[in-house]
């Protein structure tokens, strides 16, 4: 098709806006599936938990024709934890559609996609969404978006995806403002196109397939791509057959060629998950060695890691495995091999947030069949050493002791939340006790406010979107960017039990709160642990000082329930030889840690 008739875009937006559903009316209006096959809402949402949990998590292409233009949408996620699969998406287009809940307004994720957009240069269209409902207020959320992102008022469309409203008329919107990809080149400002008979394709996503091995989304910057083409990747020097090229709509559908400007995918032949990365340039042509690749992505910094490990050690192989496997589809996901004295051999994995790792978690398990324990969320510190060198650690117990450096620093976040006015003493509260820094508090509108911090990324990587939810009634919204490592006082808290550490239980901390802190993971662990036939000491201690204690009794057997009279000193006898077996279990006891204290960690 002549490039001048496609249009490539994507939606953005705040999760629960609305982007899932305003996709599948553009499949319904479009006539690219009837309303017999669409069985289900979000027909874009592919995997079983982003339709249980009604979220989008893997971003989504797909080919539509309207009014003789061949338009490729692809669907975003909507959770700050997935931004770097929005990055992705925008990188392969030359539009966006900005989705705004007319009952809601702008939101912290929603300025943060905008911001992203303009970054990569796309023309962005504004829609209010949901004009249907009662509670709808497109007059002043219109207003709303002008005054926060600078967008005139004339230039939103209203629609309501559940409905239909104004989705034909957005469409038209789209051709008319949406440039063509050849007036659109930004993302090629460093390639070089030596031969015009060069083919170059970005990978903009990848997954795999038990049958056909990796199949990659792609979009065709220049020349085209045929089944059976002799290709490369110019990053990895990998060499492959493709055995179909295709687009999406939504399901596969082969087609004779992709073409400069389109959006499709090819189905490569390779069977090792590593050798098609995202972000790497399919490449046809004369000059491969000299040839530059397409600028790619940025690489992506994990926020938060954590230990998994599998439940039975001879799961190791099929974990490492089902890693592999999802690192392809997933470019985020960052592991390296980790042992621990408790849980034995796993992986430390690194994620962009905690959604992001509890989706992880549900996919080795629902799609992998694994039984997997995770362990408490950290984030990466930096040490700078006696020596004056830098060390990096990303767990906890690879804390030296405090005489081997000289300086710990931990990555601070610049966060930004939106919320109604009224709650706007009790955010602030809970910002500062997290140890947050105010820097800017500014009304959006008169009963709406946008508040600034900046705040350690260990303070909100457990459970602060929840105390933030709880605290405004679910109304608060929150987006987040690193701003750098600053230095603290920071120590690793060990948790003790009859006197072993427990290496998957330590946690660096701010030294000031190691009492507050020891003392109520001491009483949760004594909820958890079973009792044994000696008690068990739980200490929680920074370095050689234990800041809290617990004891869990010793379970107590009635030895003297077959006595049925006589002498007093059979009576003594019996007690004395069981003091002495619980002196010697003491000494020589071990204690199991059950999965339950992981879980509690997990969820503190």
């Amino acid at each position: 098709m002549d490039t001048g008739r496609i249009r490539n875009f994507c939606i953005i937006a705040h999760i629960d806006h609305g982007k899932s559903t305003l996709a599948d009316r553009f499949l319904e209006v479009t006539g690219t599936m009837s309303q017999r096959d669409m069985k289900h809402g979000q027909m874009l949402d592919t995997m079983e938990i982003e339709q249980e949990r009604g979220i989008t998590i893997k971003l989504q292409p797909v080919r539509m024709q309207w009014q003789g233009h061949q338009l490729n949408l692809i669907d975003t996620p909507g959770h700050v934890d997935f931004s770097y699969e929005v990055s992705r998406s925008l990188a392969a287009c030359e539009g966006a559609v900005l989705v705004v809940d007319a009952t809601q307004g702008v939101e912290a994720q929603t300025i943060a996609n905008v911001l992203l957009a303009m970054e990569q240069g796309l023309t962005i269209i504004p829609v209010l969404n949901k004009i249907d409902l009662p509670a709808a207020e497109p007059e002043r959320r219109a207003e709303e978006i002008r005054t926060v992102l600078g967008i005139e008022v004339s230039d939103i469309l209203h629609v309501s995806a559940k409905v239909g409203t104004g989705v034909e008329a957005l469409l038209d919107r789209i051709i008319d403002r949406v440039p063509p990809p050849s007036e659109n080149l930004i993302f090629l400002e460093d390639a070089v196109f030596s031969d015009p008979s060069e083919t170059k394709a970005l990978i903009f996503d990848s997954t795999f397939d038990s049958y056909r091995g990796v199949v990659c989304s792609v979009r065709v910057f220049s020349g085209s791509l045929q089944r059976g083409d002799a290709v490369q990747l110019l990053r990895t020097g990998t060499k492959m057959l493709p055995t179909e090229v295709g687009f999406l709509n939504p399901r596969y559908q082969p087609t004779d060629s992709l073409q400069a400007g389109e959006v499709g995918y090819i189905v490569t032949g390779l069977k090792n998950v590593i050798d098609a990365r995202v972000g790497d340039t399919i490449y046809k042509g004369k000059h491969a060695e000299t040839s530059l690749p397409l600028p790619g992505y940025s690489e992506v910094t994990p926020f938060v890691y954590a230990g998994v490990f599998p439940i039975e050690g001879d799961q190791f192989g099929a974990l490492r495995t089902a890693l592999e496997k999802l690192s392809l589809n997933d470019a985020s996901l960052r592991y390296t091999p980790e042992h621990s004295g408790a849980l034995g051999h796993g992986f430390r994995v690194g994620f962009l947030g905690l959604l992001h790792l509890d989706i992880v978690q549900e996919r080795l398990e629902r799609e992998f069949d694994l039984d997997i324990i995770i362990t408490a969320p950290s984030v990466h510190y930096e040490l700078v050493m006696n020596d004056g060198s830098l060390l990096t650690i990303t767990n906890p117990a690879d804390l030296p002791d405090s005489g081997a450096y000289s300086e710990i620093r931990e990555p601070w976040m610049r966060i930004t939340i939106l919320v109604p006015a009224v709650y706007t003493g009790a955010v602030i509260q809970l910002c500062t006790d997290r140890r947050g820094l105010h820097q800017n508090l500014q009304y959006t509108t008169e009963d709406r406010v946008e508040l600034t911090f900046e705040i350690p990324m260990a303070s909100i990587v457990t459970d602060f979107y929840d105390d933030l939810k709880s605290q405004t009634s679910g109304y608060a919204s929150m987006s987040y960017d690193p701003i750098g490592m600053r230095s603290g006082a920071l120590a690793r808290l060990d948790i003790l039990l009859a006197g072993d550490k427990i290496d998957a239980l330590s946690q660096i901390i701010h030294r000031p709160d190691a009492h507050r802190i020891g003392e109520k993971w001491c009483q949760k662990l004594k909820e958890i642990i079973p009792k044994a036939q000696f008690a068990i000491a739980i200490q929680a201690a920074v370095g050689s000082r234990v800041y809290a204690r617990e004891t869990i009794s010793a379970m107590r057997k009635d030895v003297t329930a077959k006595l049925y009279g006589g002498d007093v000193t059979r009576k003594q006898k019996l007690l004395n030889k069981q003091k002495k077996g619980k002196k010697r279990l003491k000494e020589m006891g071990k204690v199991t840690v059950p999965q339950d204290a992981f879980f509690a960690m997990m969820k503190k």
